[in-house]
């Protein structure tokens, strides 16, 4: 009976937890968060940890909560939300591409947990829209919920990082970053022409619109 009872609620926490935890793509982040971090130690790298999942749990929950109406008031659009992270990121990945390791062009430990690794690695474009989504089909409590829990897995993940950073050694690492880095600027771009496409589709859209 309680099994009959809880099977449609099981049923919409699942359909919208799996969108929020591919837009998460905590697995994917583990090489950029190692490239970001590799100058760090333990304790710093951990003090980042924290950090970032404060800041996508705060900015995330605000989101829930007040997120559409806020977008309503300002103007704002995801696609803003798009071109804006990609621009981010692809700034930081051409610095570390084209330049050699530096503590002056690197960013500092104090912030990197909140810009670019809170948000938007953590809390990008995707995952915002995947939660706007998921709280118009099933309801603020679900999407409360799969957030929480896909924070809770990010942090475990971003947790072991710095054992993956000692076991690959720190020759492979600067070859990974470097590699992550060209991904990372990838993507970006691909932030970038995702947003661009909404705004000339949006255009034309209102263009035909008129008679």
């Amino acid at each position: 009976m309680l099994l009959c009872l809880a099977m449609p609620f099981l049923t919409e926490f699942f359909l919208s937890f799996i969108p929020l935890f591919v837009a998460f793509d905590a697995l994917g982040i583990i090489p950029v968060f190692i490239s970001f971090t590799s100058t760090l130690d333990t304790a710093q790298r951990r003090k980042v940890t924290y950090k970032s999942i404060l800041t996508a749990g705060l900015i995330g929950l605000a989101f829930i909560f007040a997120g559409e109406g806020v977008f309503l008031f300002l103007g704002i659009t995801i696609t803003d939300f798009q071109v804006a992270g990609g621009l981010i990121l692809l700034l930081l990945s051409i610095n570390d591409l084209v330049t050699e390791p530096s503590d002056t062009r690197r960013p500092s430990s104090k912030t990197i947990g909140i810009v670019p690794i809170g948000m938007p690695l953590i809390l990008g474009p995707a995952a915002l829209t995947a939660m706007l989504t998921s709280s118009s089909l099933y309801g603020i409590p679900i999407t409360l919920g799969t957030f929480l829990v896909n924070l809770g897995i990010m942090w475990l993940v971003l947790s072991f990082s710095g054992t993956i950073t000692r076991l690959i050694g720190e020759g492979a690492s600067i070859a990974i970053s470097k590699v992550m880095n060209l991904l990372l600027a990838a993507i970006a771009v691909m932030l970038i022409r995702s947003g661009v496409i909404s705004v000339v589709q949006y255009l034309q859209g209102e263009v035909a619109s008129i008679p």
